[in-house]
């Protein structure tokens, strides 16, 4: 949510800035903006309701981009309409400030209303100009220099941010801070790059600081890199990380769009998280993070699984397979719920938390809260060096690599892989599997990325059904077991990217009341694979045909009976009923994708959406 771009060295600062702030737009947006500075013009602003393909055509005419310093930002909006006012980056009263926001200034009003008295006044309608005033204000009346000043105003401030402030009295300088919201630093050879996370700044520089939270870092050219605790003003070590992505993976190579690439990207990713941790003929199944804290995980009373949106869904196939394989009781609790309901957390509880990103506020609210409690934190997400990473007592990659689509795929296939791994690996250690099904789920999940590829042959069948459906008003989804959750999934996906209204519900709920919506022009998409519950599915779906509901049924191959029923039919490989759901959700996910394309929608930024929901 909101993307912040910043540089400071000997490069012209405008491409750089700009180029960033093009490969954050995944994040979700709706206005953008850019400061550059230069000795002759001073500081130079430019920002715009709408894209940054439009801010880049406003610059043109606006002012010269030239000037070796610059900050830019993608806004998504939370205090005031998207406008050309209310975009980053915002001025001081005085124009000597600059500053970019990511986040929600919770007590900005009474630090409004304070400064208002003070004899300032407001543009925008945004809680981030009044941080830049509080700044300026404790700067003159202190006579501090800007780092000191951030710190001071962010000691008053409540909520969440990661800012990047410039001060055109001491040109030489950026200030950048994090409280709840990413921020990463480049470092290069006397150059120094900000940004939301790594992507901007990948071609420059491998090596990469993430500030934590309640962290502070004064970047000044030909000076080394100060990082202080926003709190008590103490230094801290940077700590260098070399970056494992490289460009290729952040470009969309010769697809139409991320969300499409991402979606075939699977076989590979999927195996890319097993790697290393599965050895299927051996019988072993090798995580650290469970290996180190095996007796936690073994005496663990619950399971509270704790997420949101897809990963939430990922979550509710793992409750099916930690149930069956471990018979240990698992709740799936939605983050934002989780954190506000004084929930009962025991210290044998085990919290596993879930996040592509791992930056995603409510569930770090969760791990926090789980953490007070004496429980103890597994995190499962896909960026290194994420705050659910450093904050989880142990955890585990997925290695899905970078996820650009806002809508997110590959993020839940290899969510479920890693807790698949984890679920057998404590079956096996507590005896809840027998030894010939252990053997027999790690040949078989072993086998998965060869039959998601086969899967995705489904490409063509889904687009001619799109082409079928890409007007329908609603959409219903049905799944039972294990693919409960993935008609949830298909639903999610199809109302993220095509902005159709659809529900997933239990196959069997449909008679306790979506069968009242059920007409000729209610297509159905049905989850129907040979393993599990397939003799009740066949008779939701005659329920559904006597209804004259179109049916679209997802089926095993060389499937009889579901096939006789439906309107239209999409065959996938067969696998096991506890790993069927890294094979069903293949096909919803091509035909939400071709789906939104035939309606013209943004497929891989819908309206009203982020990828990483820093804030509340």
């Amino acid at each position: 949510m909101c993307g912040i771009v910043g540089y400071i060295g000997h490069r012209e600062a405008y491409p750089i800035v700009i180029k960033g702030l093009k490969r954050l737009e995944y994040r979700g947006y709706d206005s953008a903006g850019v400061m550059l500075y230069d000795n002759e013009a001073g500081v130079k602003l430019c920002k715009t309701k709408g894209k940054v393909s439009d801010l880049e055509a406003k610059a043109k005419n606006d002012f010269t981009t030239n000037g070796t310093i610059g900050i830019g930002h993608t806004r998504w909006a939370t205090h005031g309409v998207p406008n050309d006012v209310n975009s980053h980056p915002h001025l001081s009263n005085s124009g000597e400030l600059v500053i970019i926001h990511n986040g929600i200034i919770e007590n900005y009003a009474p630090l409004k209303e304070e400064l208002i008295k003070r004899g300032y006044s407001f543009k925008s309608d945004t809680d981030t100009e009044v941080l830049v005033n509080l700044i300026e204000e404790v700067q003159k009346n202190e006579n501090i220099k800007l780092g000191k000043a951030v710190q001071v105003a962010l000691n008053q401030v409540v909520g969440a941010y990661a800012i990047a402030v410039f001060d055109k009295k001491n040109p030489d300088e950026i200030v950048a801070a994090r409280l709840g919201s990413p921020l990463a630093i480049g470092v290069g050879d006397g150059e120094y790059f900000i940004a939301s996370d790594a992507s901007p700044f990948i071609e420059y520089t491998s090596n990469a600081i993430y500030l934590e939270d309640g962290e502070m870092a004064n970047i000044r050219l030909h000076k080394p890199l100060k990082i202080r605790k926003i709190k008590d003003d103490s230094l801290v070590d940077p700590y260098i990380q070399e970056l494992q992505m490289n460009l290729e993976q952040i470009e969309k190579g010769g697809y139409d769009h991320f969300m499409l690439k991402e979606i075939y990207e699977q076989p590979s990713v999927i195996k890319d998280t097993y790697r290393g941790r599965l050895h299927a003929n051996e019988g072993i199944v090798q995580m650290a993070g469970v290996e180190d804290n095996l007796e936690k995980f073994l005496n663990a009373k619950r399971i509270l699984i704790v997420a949101c949106g897809t990963s939430w869904h990922a979550g509710l196939v793992a409750e099916y397979i930690f149930e069956e394989f471990t018979r240990i009781p698992v709740e799936v609790e939605y983050a934002s719920e989780f954190r506000y309901r004084n929930p009962i957390i025991n210290k044998d509880d085990v919290v596993i938390a879930i996040s592509q990103s791992g930056e995603t506020a409510d569930t770090m609210a969760a791990i926090k809260l789980a953490k007070e409690n004496g429980a103890f934190v597994f995190g499962v997400c896909n960026v290194v060096g994420s705050s659910i990473s450093r904050e989880s007592h142990a955890g585990a990659y997925t290695h899905a690599g970078p996820e650009i689509g806002v809508a997110s795929t590959k993020a839940f296939t290899t969510q479920i892989t890693v807790l698949t791994m984890i679920a057998l690996k404590l079956g096996k250690a507590k005896g809840t599997l027998s030894n010939p099904d252990f053997h027999a789920y790690l040949q078989e999940l072993e086998l998965i990325p060869e039959r998601v590829a086969e899967a995705l042959d489904t490409n063509d069948r889904a687009k001619e059904i799109a082409a079928a459906f890409k007007d329908a008003p609603n959409c219903l989804y049905l799944g039972r077991g294990y693919n409960f959750p993935v008609a949830l999934e298909g639903a999610l996906k199809l109302k993220e990217i095509s902005y159709i209204h659809a529900e997933g519900y239990p196959a069997a709920e449909m008679k306790h009341g979506p069968i009242a919506l059920i007409d000729e022009h209610m297509p159905v998409i049905v989850i129907a694979p040979k393993q599990g519950h397939y003799d009740k599915i066949v008779s939701n779906i005659q329920e559904i045909k006597s209804r004259s509901g179109k049916i679209i049924a997802v089926v095993t191959k060389g499937d009889t009976q579901v096939r006789e029923l439906a309107d239209y039919v999409i065959e996938i490989p067969e696998t096991s009923d506890a790993l069927s759901p890294l094979i069903t959700t293949i096909p919803l996910q091509l035909l939400s994708y071709y789906i939104a394309v035939m309606r013209g929608c943004n497929v891989d930024q819908p309206r009203n959406l982020a990828k990483s929901v820093t804030v509340e």
